[in-house]
């Protein structure tokens, strides 16, 4: 089962423009990933199991000598460069590392994010390691989801800031290996609270909703936050 995302965003930068990434950790990130996903969906005898086992211990333990043994792990922040900051792009841009839309981290499906105004939307395929009920994507995946996919409508609307609640609706089950499109768009903006709703789409079919409230911050200063 592929755990590639709905909609590929094209070739990768070369490596040696993508300070942010480490050189290279975005193809690392995917090779993982890959193996997340055949982890969980291979039916192979317990000798080749066992076999794979030793040798991803052993290129585990290789890369673990290159960890520091003590404080924050130096991340390479990346400019935003020529990226609009209403374009939800910026969000991956900002955060290689994030577990829903971070290139650089293979917990993520990744969700590749673009703005339709006044909407932004979303499209992934959530693979196995997603699955929570038999052929169904874990709700709690889904959650962590809408709450990027809300940011992303408050960017587009210039009213972004950090989650004060999150509501979540399950009407369907959504499937494991089916394509997922995401679409957010901001209900209300008093002061400093946006509000914002979201759905998303599998088969034509709406399969869950979500609401958001969210502290609305100036773009500088969450700029400034993500640089420290």
């Amino acid at each position: 089962m592929s755990s590639d995302t709905g909609r590929p965003g094209g070739d990768a930068p070369p490596v040696a423009a993508r300070a942010w990434s480490g050189g290279g950790r975005e193809e690392l990130a995917a090779a993982v990933r890959s193996l997340m996903a055949a982890t969980v969906d291979a039916m192979a005898s317990p000798e080749v199991l066992g076999d794979a086992t030793s040798r991803v211990a052993a290129l585990a333990a290789e890369l673990e000598a290159y960890v520091p043994d003590v404080g924050p792990i130096p991340r390479n922040w990346s400019p935003d460069g020529t990226i609009d900051r209403k374009d939800p792009a910026i969000l991956a841009n900002r955060m290689p590392f994030d577990m829903v839309v971070g290139a650089c981290n293979p917990m993520s499906p990744p969700i590749t994010l673009e703005a339709q105004p006044p909407k932004a939307l979303g499209h992934t395929v959530f693979g196995a390691p997603f699955e929570g009920a038999p052929g169904c994507v874990h709700g709690a995946a889904l959650a962590a989801a809408f709450d990027i996919i809300l940011t992303a409508a408050n960017l587009v609307a210039e009213a972004a800031g950090p989650t004060v609640t999150l509501s979540i609706s399950y009407l369907k089950p959504t499937k494991i290996g089916v394509p997922c499109l995401f679409e957010s768009w901001v209900t209300s903006i008093e002061g400093r609270r946006t509000r914002s709703h979201g759905h998303l789409i599998q088969d034509g079919v709406v399969t869950v909703e979500a609401e958001g409230e969210f502290r609305k911050m100036d773009p500088d200063r969450i700029a400034s936050m993500h640089r420290r």
